[in-house]
């Protein structure tokens, strides 16, 4: 049976970091799901190579109606954590054991919402300073896995292995 993963998402995000997870968990059989300020906007991608229509907005959903979260990289993730609705979100999605997913700027969400001590991650390299402040374990590799729970890679060149790895969590 398909799950259910939320994306959290917003302008300027990485393009490819959105749209080749998605593709992949669609084509699973997965269902994803876009989460941003309102339901119906469009959002586009740094890039210009993509752009989304939202499917929920932040104050419609709980992380309890989903089975995975995707946080895309780019600048989205930035923006997105001066919001605490969304680092809120973060927060209880970790919390909750479900499996998470974060490339490249990603796990900048994870920091705000102070889930990465002790725990073992990647991220590309402007935020690496950022996430060892923040108490991570930081592995420079192009896919690392924390407790069979958080999957993070640093760019999109690291796609084929976290799509493999966030898959393999999601048990297709």
């Amino acid at each position: 049976m398909g799950k259910k993963i939320a994306v959290l998402i917003t302008d300027e995000f990485e393009d490819s970091e959105f749209t080749s997870p998605a593709e992949a968990f669609r084509k699973a059989g997965h269902e994803v799901i876009t989460i941003e300020m309102e339901a119906g906007k469009t959002v586009k991608g740094k890039k210009g190579e993509a752009s989304i229509t939202i499917d929920k907005g932040i104050d419609e959903v709980k992380p309890d109606e989903f089975d995975a979260l995707l946080l895309p990289g780019g600048h989205s993730p930035d923006t997105l954590r001066g919001d605490d609705r969304f680092v809120t979100f973060t927060r209880e999605f970790v919390d909750s054991g479900k499996p998470v997913f974060a490339i490249c700027h990603g796990p900048q969400l994870l920091i705000s919402a102070e889930v990465v001590r002790g725990r073992k991650l990647t991220t590309v390299k402007p935020i690496v300073i950022d996430l060892k402040n923040a108490g991570a374990d930081f592995y420079d590799q192009e896919v690392v896995i924390d407790n069979n729970q958080i999957v993070t890679s640093r760019t999109p060149d690291d796609l084929p292995a976290f799509n493999r790895e966030a898959l393999r969590l999601l048990g297709s």
